[in-house]
């Protein structure tokens, strides 16, 4: 399904696939080796991004999104990857993980691609 997306989600999009680029350098993190989970979970963010304004994590169902937000523990990074850089979206890896690739870099047609 084609969904019509307006300007600011694209610009939702850039800023979050720019943001995963500069979180996973400083990490020492890495995207996985299937590039359409990376593309999935930065869309996701953008989503939520251009919707609340801030990259709720998508990998997780929600009672209520407002409410959560509010609380920041699933604001990306989430609470669980600062503080032990456990990221169960798949989108920041750690070196040792079997689904890790070598990239800390995205081309943003593959995100787009994606859409």
């Amino acid at each position: 399904m084609n969904l019509k997306k307006n300007d600011n989600f694209y610009d939702c999009v850039n800023a979050m696939h720019k943001f995963a680029e500069t979180y996973a350098k400083q990490t020492n993190t890495f995207f996985c080796f299937d590039p359409s989970i990376t593309s999935i979970v930065i869309t996701g963010l953008a989503t939520y991004k251009d919707k609340y304004g801030v990259p709720l994590c998508p990998c997780r169902n929600y009672y209520n999104e407002e409410a959560e937000i509010e609380l920041n523990y699933w604001i990306c990074p989430c609470v669980s990857m600062r503080e032990r850089k456990e990221c169960h979206c798949k989108l920041f890896i750690n070196p040792d993980d079997e689904y890790v690739s070598e990239n800390q870099k995205i081309d943003i047609d593959i995100i787009y691609n994606n859409l």
